[in-house]
């Protein structure tokens, strides 16, 4: 056996897999992997489980799922996979494409089996509704909500916490319908704050113990299911355990060597090693290396201690071929201070009365749209104009008392009296006139000025004549349904006016190693390299540039990590509708 590198280090346990991360593709692998009798090792680099799962909202697309028929919801194959097929341009391979649309719901009612369950949500619709085989709702699934009491208070201290822009005052957790509610101002808002306020007050002896929530929502609920049924199946989890090499033998993968308790271990794995520890985001030096310019890690909404990239490295060392490392899931992101990253901004761009502009003034995209396509716009304009990054998410007195945005929460949670200090001229900028704000923030003032007289018009008639904003029923799901004729338009002509900086973040890196419809890794001829699979955003997206829908990362990386752990145990899933790949 040979270790490139460097073959020395004290020997480690033998295993049957050993999984690279902690994220919720890796926790599939281990408990698939024990459930069809293997003997999984998994190793964390960070000191907390569960990665940039445990920040995510925890949705996962899942096409022809088992809740859509109680939900009302039609879905066929064919369509899901015509519209990945068109969403992927190309860029992963047609048996890919089918292995994930075929296994996501068995993947999804496996999670059930083993005490995660989930939810279809029946209105949230995917990206691009226009394109063929896309659905107005459906596809994106919910994790029903986790009682924490369930995983335990030591449990609890070895996961990562959940991001504070999820929860109210940072603190009680929401669930995606919860979200949507509040802030669409759809029929019952107000009490669905008061309900979820009084339970998280009135829930006296988990707080004694604890202010952490009990009830667990998003990518925390998805996580702690997964650590509970690890826990339950003794499966070891060793962290602040890098990954140093990858060990082979004749051509094979056959272990790594992993740095625990501050030493190097040589640990074999019989079967083989998934890589699960997402992309490259934290490393500045891919970044320059790979992703378009400007570009820079601090901009990141992920973990600052993890996706440097290390597995990918790992896996090319070993002849792993590179796809796609062009390519990030985009947002824009806003830079809070005392947070450990930079905080995205998903839906509070959808809300009526606000609008992004660059230095000039000027509007360049959707500011409903979808977040990654806003991110590319925001490099893409910025290359043509040297003025969108950072751009300038601008909205009105109105929108303040009504929304939240970033991390300030609507007046009558947060009046301006109560904004932390240190967030004026850094978070947030505020003036009494739009010019006076355009000034104070370095953008034109006659050009803001257009840019808003514009939008008066456009939420006057519903019809963005621009961008479109509004137009479809993605852009709508986040929109304030109190206004209309667009929920997606209202002037700004409130005063005081504000001001937030965006920059280009994202929430993990697109491009990783190059594999097939097992999660296998494949070298630069196309040729499998045995012993060596690879789920999650350490592998080049199955979805190529695109997002077709909200769990467009966290669904991939479980369907094929359930995927890799059949293959593993020798138990391989066919390809049912191989006539879809004949057409």
């Amino acid at each position: 056996m040979s270790n490139k590198p460097d073959s020395r280090g004290s020997e480690g346990p033998n295993v049957d897999v050993i999984i690279v991360g902690s994220g919720a593709g890796a926790l599939m692998a281990a408990v698939r992997a024990a459930d069809l009798g293997l003997k999984p090792l998994v190793v964390e680099k960070a000191a907390l489980i569960g990665g940039t799962s445990a920040i995510s909202g925890g949705g996962i697309w899942i096409p022809c799922n088992d809740d859509q028929a109680q939900a009302g919801v039609r879905d066929t194959l064919e369509d899901a996979f015509r519209y990945v097929r068109t969403c992927a341009k190309g860029l992963a391979s047609d048996d890919r494409i089918l292995a994930y649309v075929e296994t996501a719901r068995l993947m999804a009612r496996y999670l059930g089996s083993i005490g995660v369950p989930y939810r279809c949500m029946p209105l949230y619709a995917d990206y691009y509704p226009s394109l063929p085989g896309a659905r107005p709702g459906g596809r994106t699934m919910d994790p029903a909500d986790f009682d924490a009491a369930s995983l335990g208070l030591e449990g609890l201290t070895q996961m990562r916490p959940g991001n504070p822009g999820q929860a109210l005052f940072g603190r009680i957790n929401l669930n995606s319908f919860d979200a949507h509610t509040i802030l669409s101002q759809g029929p019952g808002s107000v009490s669905v704050v008061l309900k979820n306020i009084l339970r998280y007050a009135t829930d006296l002896r988990w707080r004694l113990k604890t202010s952490k929530d009990r009830r667990m929502t998003g990518g925390q609920a998805l996580v702690a299911g997964l650590l509970r049924a690890a826990r339950q199946r003794q499966i070891p989890i060793w962290v602040d355990s890098p990954l140093q090499s990858l060990l082979t033998q004749e051509g094979r993968v056959a272990g790594a060597v992993i740095r625990h308790s501050g030493q190097d271990v040589r640990v074999v794995a019989k079967r083989g090693v998934v890589l699960a520890a997402g992309g490259f985001e934290r490393s500045q030096d891919m970044r320059e290396q790979y992703l378009p310019k400007p570009t820079d890690a601090r901009w990141t909404a992920t973990p600052p201690d993890g996706n440097t990239g290390d597995a990918i490295r790992a896996g090319a060392a070993v002849g792993g071929a590179l796809h796609i490392m062009d390519l990030s899931w985009g947002v824009p992101t806003v830079n809070v201070p005392g947070e450990e990253k930079f905080r995205g901004v998903f839906v509070e761009r959808s809300l009526p009365g606000c609008l992004v502009v660059n230095a000039l003034g000027q509007r360049f995209v959707d500011e409903s749209g979808p977040y990654p396509e806003f991110q590319q716009a925001m490099i893409a304009n910025h290359q043509a104009t040297g003025g969108a990054i950072p751009a300038w998410i601008v909205f009105d007195g109105r929108f303040r008392a009504r929304y939240p945005m970033g991390p300030l929460l609507p007046t009558s949670l947060m009046p301006d009296r109560k904004v932390p200090q240190a967030w004026w001229d850094s978070v947030v900028w505020t003036a009494p006139t739009l010019e006076a704000l355009a000034t104070r923030i370095g953008v034109d003032p006659q050009g803001l000025r257009n840019s808003a007289d514009r939008m008066a018009a456009f939420a006057r008639t519903g019809k963005d004549e621009d961008f479109d904003r509004g137009g479809n029923v993605f852009d709508r799901y986040y929109g304030d349904v109190t206004v209309k004729p667009n929920p997606n338009l209202a002037p700004l002509s409130q005063a005081p006016f504000y001001a937030m900086q965006l920059w280009p973040g994202d929430i993990g890196t697109k491009g990783g190693l190059l594999t097939d419809r097992d999660a296998r890794v494949l070298d630069a001829q196309g040729v499998v390299i045995p012993g060596l699979y690879c789920v999650g955003n350490n592998s080049a997206s199955v979805m190529g540039p695109a997002y077709p829908g909200a769990g467009s990362t966290l669904g991939p990386a479980m369907t094929f990590a359930y995927r890799a752990a059949s293959h593993l145990a020798g138990q391989p899933l066919p390809l049912e509708r191989l006539d879809l790949l004949a057409g």
